[in-house]
């Protein structure tokens, strides 16, 4: 069985009487980071888990899944402006049993001397690398990326994906990042393309580059 399986999956969203087809009978996608991350329902379709259906689950179990098993990067980083680095990442760990380290993660992130600063005292590079200490402080099984780079100059989006590389390879975590940016498939092991709600492609890459040969 597959960690993550979406089974002929729709996502309709309505405004007035206009209908957007979000997901249009995917078979297999990670494209909706809401409904994979448990934040939204489905018009229709099953969602499989690691052998959990997380698409027939209650609101109070889904609450559970949310966090316990999902970090969630966001693209425009959704710190607390109210609380340093080092409490952001404390916030999230206190949510779960067997979080990680706060101080261990900011340091696996090379943050360990701006773990007093304030989000508004971090540059963009900064903030991000606490959104994802943040969510790899849970420990959770799965790390969803939107847009990780979407707001980052060249080489601070560099260095943020060579940290979600070392996530998904030295703490054995399923990363899924979304993103318009079709240069990133090079480095990724599986790539899924989508277009107009539908599957295009999914495919396994034989032959991953390496992040620094990246160019986009």
């Amino acid at each position: 069985m597959a960690y993550i399986e979406f089974n002929n999956v729709k996502k309709i969203y309505k405004t007035g009487d206009v209908e957007v087809h979000a997901l249009d009978g995917a078979d297999f996608s990670i494209e909706l980071l809401n409904i994979l991350g448990g934040m939204d329902t489905l018009t229709s379709g099953t969602v499989v888990l690691d052998g959990q259906t997380i698409s027939s689950l209650k609101e109070k179990e889904l609450a559970e899944y949310r966090r316990s098993d999902v970090g969630f990067v966001f693209q425009f980083y959704n710190l607390i402006p109210n609380l340093t680095a080092i409490e952001n990442v404390e916030m999230a760990s206190q949510l779960v049993s067997d979080p990680m380290d706060p101080e261990e993660v900011l340091s696996d992130v090379g943050l360990s001397d701006r773990k007093k600063n304030f989000p508004a005292q971090l540059s963009g590079g900064e903030q991000q690398r606490v959104a994802i200490a943040r969510a790899v402080a849970k420990n959770p099984k799965l790390l969803l990326c939107d847009e990780p780079t979407g707001a980052l100059d060249y080489q601070t989006g560099k260095s943020i994906l060579r940290l979600l590389a070392q996530m998904c390879i030295e703490r054995h975590m399923t990363v899924v990042i979304i993103t318009h940016n079709s240069t990133l498939a090079a480095m990724a092991n599986r790539v899924i393309r989508i277009k107009n709600g539908r599957i295009v492609s999914c495919d396994v890459n034989p032959d991953p580059i390496s992040i620094e040969d990246l160019e986009w």
